[in-house]
């Protein structure tokens, strides 16, 4: 795991701890104004006040679950720090398990807003039986077994995993981990239940495993477990081919909206549609000083932040994930499967103007609730509508779904195909057409890729 990597990773724990205490909030607060079970059903408001908790409480657990997922391939490599890793990964499963169990505090007693929970939410991409998933995987045996190794873990070596607690930056991650370490609590009798009922293959494969090594398991299999993950495919790892990257970067300008694919991935950013994620390229640094970006008021504390997120000559993109709303490199957009590339139809002058404009919001946290009315936090396609909106002839409208207002990748991709406020470019999308496409056959596949 990479340094950059464990602080994303880092930064997704602690803004996910504060922002499920708030969820949390919420859904206490609705379980006490609402009395659908005396009532015999929901009003409009309660409905979409009850939706909008679900869609939140659904996205954010998959964000965790992603992060967990993210270690995978590093868990037993001796050279990429390790703890802090587990700690990570630690706290991520701690919140997840609290959430759920929370959930079923509030919402079990009541059996009309239980199957409200359960019901799919598709404008956010939410499938149906979510509360009844998660909550049948809490009571599960396995769920014990899967535990012990990492609770095991963190009390053998508790006071070496404490010691990183003087990095200043753990110490909200440990904090977490205290509030919420109860949650996990299994006994010896679950314990010894959850093995005697975990297949022989299983244990065998365990017994394999450094005892870190089996800690990490254990949590992944929790994840998986809570996240249902029908929808992955481990193994996979996503990302353009080298000469499809070269060619794709080779045609960047600053300005351009990169929405982009990846297959297999339960969050697909958080997202519906074929295109679920986007990303701003902001250029190169040289190229922001010739547009006299690097002077203008919301830029100067964030230049050397930008910077320093890319060290080569590839260049930098603005980038709303679950860690937040920060600078990153091309390889972040290009770990896709598939991209497009749309420009934006301003002049030198504008673009300027709306480059300054996007750094504005970098270090602002993710936005889990989709809400376009407020602006402290955002989802990547917020960035491109925050960011061009309203700048020169450039007018984005809002979709509303579920009661809200919203801008998809697909709603940007449609754009682009209409060409209003965005021009298509580019296009690699090896499940639509083999190869990179560029100049008046990209509208062709683009409109293939908005059926599916």
């Amino acid at each position: 795991m990479k340094g950059e990597d464990l602080e994303s990773g880092l930064r997704t724990v602690v803004h996910m701890a504060d922002y499920f205490r708030q969820l949390k909030r919420r859904a206490a607060g609705l379980a006490e104004r609402i009395t659908p079970q005396e009532r015999g059903y929901f009003t409009t408001v309660e409905d979409d006040e009850t939706r909008a908790v679900l869609v939140s409480y659904w996205h954010a657990r998959n964000a965790l679950f992603d992060l967990i997922n993210s270690f995978r391939e590093d868990s037993e490599s001796d050279d990429v720090s390790p703890r802090e890793s587990f700690l990570i990964a630690f706290g991520a499963a701690l919140l997840l398990v609290d959430a759920a169990r929370f959930l079923r505090e509030v919402v079990d007693a009541r059996p009309i807003v239980r199957s409200k929970f359960n019901e799919p939410a598709p404008q956010f991409g939410v499938p149906g039986g979510v509360y009844d998933a998660v909550q049948k995987s809490l009571v599960s045996t396995r769920h014990g077994w899967h535990l012990y190794h990492a609770i095991q873990y963190f009390n053998e070596h508790e006071i070496e995993l404490r010691e990183i607690g003087r990095d200043t930056r753990y110490v909200p991650l440990l904090s977490c981990i205290d509030e919420l370490r109860h949650r996990l609590d299994v006994s010896i009798t679950q314990f010894a239940e959850a093995k005697l009922r975990t297949r022989a293959d299983q244990v065998m494969r365990q017994v394999g495993r450094s005892v870190l090594g089996r800690a990490f398991y254990g949590i992944q299999k929790l994840a998986g477990n809570l996240a249902a993950d029908k929808f992955l495919r481990y193994g996979h790892r996503p990302g353009l081919p080298n000469d499809v990257a070269e060619q794709v970067r080779n045609l960047l300008e600053p300005g351009d909206v990169l929405v982009v694919r990846k297959e297999y991935a339960l969050t697909n950013y958080f997202l519906p549609g074929y295109w679920p994620h986007a990303a701003l390229y902001l250029g190169q640094a040289e190229t922001l000083v010739e547009l006299g970006v690097h002077e203008q008021e919301h830029v100067k504390p964030r230049w050397t932040r930008m910077l320093e997120t890319s060290l080569d000559s590839e260049g930098h993109v603005l980038e709303s994930m679950r860690d937040g709303v920060n600078f990153r490199g091309l390889k972040s957009p290009f770990g896709s499967d598939s991209i497009v590339v749309l420009r934006p139809s301003v002049s030198r002058e504008d673009l300027a103007t709306a480059l300054a404009r996007c750094f504005a919001h970098e270090g602002k946290p993710y936005d889990f609730d989709f809400d376009f009315r407020r602006a402290d936090r955002l989802v990547c396609t917020e960035v491109v509508y925050r960011s061009f909106d309203g700048v020169g002839s450039i007018n984005i409208p809002l979709v509303q779904r579920a009661g809200r207002p919203t801008l998809s990748g697909s709603d940007l991709i449609q754009m682009g195909i209409d060409e209003v406020n965005f021009t298509p470019v580019a296009v690699f999308a090896p499940v639509l057409t083999p190869g990179i496409v560029v100049g008046s056959q990209v509208r062709s596949v683009l409109v293939e890729g908005q059926s599916r």
